[in-house]
């Protein structure tokens, strides 16, 4: 069972995660589809399989979600230059732009959010960013 502090991190976490999904230029992309659009445009492109497997889901479901991305303009889709076989799937201009922008939004939030934080507190999270590190790349 899982103790207080357990609860406490894990809550406390998953709510600022949200509210750091809240501040995003574009509302009409799920968190799934700006999670793709931000792999593509930060690592360039990639194939269906390989963007299935960095989410963590089944290549259908990946499709479904590439398909919402091209549908808006978002992505496009060419033969791979390595297998003419695979399609490359990159990031536009329009995607790139949507992802600057919500990076931008969502950095302007934070700092705001930080300097309300008095100087002991700004000390705890410092404090607590490797631990933090650990366990998000556990």
């Amino acid at each position: 069972m899982p103790d207080k502090l357990d609860d406490e991190l894990r809550i406390t976490l998953m709510r600022l995660a949200r509210r750091i999904r809240q501040q995003r230029h574009d509302d009409t992309l799920s968190d799934s589809q700006l999670s793709v659009l931000y792999v593509l445009a930060h690592l360039g492109g990639s194939t269906l399989a390989a963007l299935a497997e960095h989410e963590r889901v089944t290549p259908p479901s990946m499709n479904r979600t590439v398909n919402c991305l091209s549908d808006e303009g978002l992505i496009t889709r060419s033969s791979s230059p390595d297998d003419g076989r695979k399609l490359l799937i990159e990031a536009t201009d329009a995607g790139v732009e949507l992802v600057d922008k919500t990076r931008q939004r969502r950095a302007e939030w934070f700092a705001a959010e930080l300097a309300e934080l008095d100087p002991d507190e700004l000390d705890a999270l410092r404090t607590a960013i490797p631990v933090l590190l650990k366990l998000a790349n556990s």
